[in-house]
Order: structure tokens, then sequence, then C-alpha cells
């Protein structure tokens, strides 16, 4: 589940700033294992010391913001070979690669999708499969994946 907005706009620009992409933030909220889980890359790949960079920083920043009631633990990592995709932008940057879309309700029946992203339309996200071209709504998709390329 995405992060709610003001948490990303929130702590985007401070990861920005260590000079690293907010690929996207998840919020698992739960009674006792609530988990924040960021999202970070750089053209030179993430290491452990990258992700414990951020995480210093954002964990500062939360302290004493504290944009989220209750209690949770905080997650810094690259967006690793499934990679989730966050922002409408994505969709466009891309194109070409598999995508793997879960939706919120069905459309013609299906609740999952997978093809080759063509990018974004003025309806949505334009994806081809063996089964045609669709075009999804945004509104529609509950999480989307760039799946790797065998």
């Amino acid at each position: 589940m995405k992060a709610p907005e003001h948490v990303t706009e929130l702590l985007e620009p401070v990861i920005e700033g260590l000079g690293y992409e907010c690929v996207g933030l998840e919020f698992q909220p739960g009674r006792r294992d609530a988990c924040l889980r960021v999202f970070i890359d750089a053209p030179a790949g993430i290491t452990v010391d990258d992700c414990a960079r951020v995480s210093h920083q954002v964990s500062g920043v939360l302290d004493v913001e504290d944009p989220i009631a209750g209690d949770y633990h905080l997650e810094v990592s690259s967006p690793g070979l499934d990679r989730p995709v966050f922002k409408s932008s994505d969709y466009q940057r891309f194109a070409g690669e598999t995508v793997r879309l879960r939706l919120r309700e069905r459309i013609d029946g299906q609740r999952r999708i997978s093809g080759r992203l063509e990018g974004l339309t003025d309806g949505g996200v334009a994806v081809a499969s063996e089964d045609g071209r669709r075009v999804v709504p945004l509104e529609a998709i509950d999480n989307a994946h760039i799946e790797l390329e065998p």
C-alpha cells in the first residue's frame, strides 16, 4: 500500500538531497508490526551503506515531524529486480519493459494484467499482451511491478 502522500512529500526532498532517487514509499499498517518501506535508487546501484545513510537521515526527519501516528519500523532498500512502480511518470519511463499490474477491482473479469508496457495514454496505462492491447485507468491500479526480462 502506498504511503500517505504527506509522508512522501516530506521524505522525497530529503532523499533526493542526499543524491538518491526516491523510487517510492509503502506503508503497511499493523497492530504490532507496522512498517514504512522506502525504496531508493542511484545510477551506480544501491549498497548497504547507501541504505544506512538514507535510513539515518529519514529517521531523524520522521522523529521530528512525526507524520505517522503509532509505532512502526523503517526499512530502506533498493527497488530490487522486481521494481515497484509508484509514480505515473514511471509508466512512461519504463515503456517497452514487461509490467505486472494488480487491479483494485476486476476489469473484464481480470484482476491481474501482465504484458509489454506501452506507456501512458489519456485513458491510463497501455499494456500489450497476448490477449491484445488494453488501457487501464491509473486509479484502477492497486500496484504495479516491472518484471525482470529472462
